[in-house]
């Protein structure tokens, strides 16, 4: 296991950024947020950055609520220098899903599993139910308690990735969950807890029920209209919630393609490995074995041919079938 007096030491004395992966969700924030507030202890300051969007939702939410800053690429792309050390966090450089910024990666701090090989000055990349169970447990080795925003957000970003501890959950969320329990702020955690969807989320819950088509035990469904990446997610959920779906396959239009969620609950069924294998030749895909996500340009659109839905369904079915 890494030791985090490694990382530490590497920052002394240098300009410090700590990216998410593009269109970062709760637990990219709330691991990115307790690593910042952790490495204030030790007088050194950090930016938090990503690139994309942050999605409304829970997202938004857990920025005003817990008075986190993050900073946009068009934010940062003049001030970062390529001497700049930059910590990835819930993401992995040429993971496919985090932009290569101007300064150099020294850190990979990272749950999810990794396709391509990058060496890092420090890594700590393990197979855990949220990433930012990894920074709790800094604290811990530390002997260091967090301040309550920073427990918060670490707390909500483990329910969140996990769905509540019913999702990838380990010995190390479970672990992270009872030390920072008592550390969090009750009141913020109750208001990030209400009212995650607005009424205009609705829409998406309609057109997915109304697409949804279900093959044995394979979920499949089409939202006609842009979502963000944190409701493409909740989709996925709501839709693996049926009985009938072990795995479900949600995607969306949008300007720059199709977006995909992905959920798997069968053993012999790898989400990650599903979607890379249905989406390779047209796009980027990859993640847990539990959930995964994906995303097919614009420009490659054109390769499913007059009917998209139809080719899609036959890829994620050959996919499954290991063809």
């Amino acid at each position: 296991m890494a030791d985090v007096r490694k990382l530490i030491a590497l920052c002394e004395n240098k300009r410090v950024y700590i990216q998410t992966h593009n269109f970062p969700d709760p637990d990219a924030i709330g691991s990115a947020f307790g690593l910042q507030r952790l490495l204030q202890r030790y007088n050194i300051s950090t930016r938090l950055c990503y690139d994309g969007k942050i999605d409304k939702l829970s997202t938004e939410k857990m920025l005003g609520i817990l008075g986190i800053e993050m900073f946009s690429a068009a934010e940062i792309e003049q001030k970062m220098r390529e001497d700049d050390c930059i910590i990835c966090v819930d993401s992995q450089k040429s993971g496919g899903n985090i932009t290569d910024f101007a300064g150099e990666e020294i850190a990979a701090i990272d749950h999810h599993p990794t396709y391509v090989e990058v060496r890092y000055r420090y890594a700590d990349i393990r197979p855990v139910g949220a990433c930012a169970s990894i920074i709790a447990q800094y604290y811990q080795d530390r002997g260091l308690e967090p301040d309550p925003a920073a427990a918060t957000a670490m707390l909500y970003g483990i329910k969140m990735d996990t769905l509540n501890f019913t999702r990838g959950v380990t010995e190390d969320d479970i672990h992270a969950f009872s030390f920072l329990l008592p550390l969090i702020d009750k009141r913020a955690m109750t208001q990030l807890e209400l009212n995650k969807i607005g009424f205009e989320d609705l829409k998406a819950y309609g057109a997915a029920i109304e697409n949804v088509r279900v093959y044995g035990y394979y979920g499949f469904s089409r939202i006609p209209f842009p979502c963000p990446d944190a409701m493409v997610a909740m989709l996925s959920d709501f839709i693996l919630s049926l009985i009938e779906v072990e795995v479900a396959v949600i995607y969306c239009e949008r300007k720059d393609g199709y977006k995909f969620s992905v959920r798997s609950e069968r053993d012999d069924v790898d989400a990650g490995e599903l979607t890379r294998r249905a989406l390779r030749g047209l796009g980027d895909g990859g993640g847990h074995p539990t959930m995964a996500g994906g995303l097919i340009p614009r420009e490659s659109l054109p390769l499913l041919g007059n009917f998209p839905d139809n080719e899609l369904r036959h890829r994620f079915l050959a996919a499954l079938q290991g063809t």
